[in-house]
């Protein structure tokens, strides 16, 4: 089997599957995401409002995803404690992509899509290992 040639250790197999698991999940979260944020920062409102009402929604569904197929089995159960982590990731998450929506439309001027760039090559990265290494641990 490639993965155990590749990962020898069962905990780097663990953070492994983990990995794909969260990224596979992360993927579809983003594309909610970014199917409620841009028609809403386009035509409806201030785009740093949309990131708050796209980023509670993606929170909401990630939450259930995440503790029960991304991290499963990784020893950490769904009790006010985990919750409260998993918020204070995710909404250090939305304060990151609200700032690059700041900084990408208010300040620069650019069009709602540019922060999108960000929202997917920094945010899912940071918010992975902080869920890894202290939510679901």
């Amino acid at each position: 089997m490639v993965i155990a040639t590749l990962f020898p250790d069962p905990r780097q197999r663990e953070m492994f599957g983990q990995l794909i698991r969260f990224g596979l999940v992360g993927v579809g979260l983003t594309l909610l995401y970014a199917a409620i944020y841009w028609p809403l920062a386009t035509y409806v409102m201030w785009p740093v409002l949309a990131v708050i009402i796209a980023f509670a929604i993606a929170v909401t569904v990630g939450f259930f995803l995440h503790s029960r197929w991304s991290f499963k089995d990784h020893g950490k159960v769904e009790d006010a404690k985990t919750k409260a982590q998993f918020l204070v990731v995710q909404t250090s998450g939305m304060v990151l992509n609200a700032l690059f929506t700041w900084i990408a439309v208010d300040r620069l001027h650019g069009p709602t899509w540019w922060p999108l760039v960000p929202a997917v090559l920094v945010t899912p990265f940071l918010t992975f290992a902080l869920n890894r290494f202290w939510v679901f641990r």
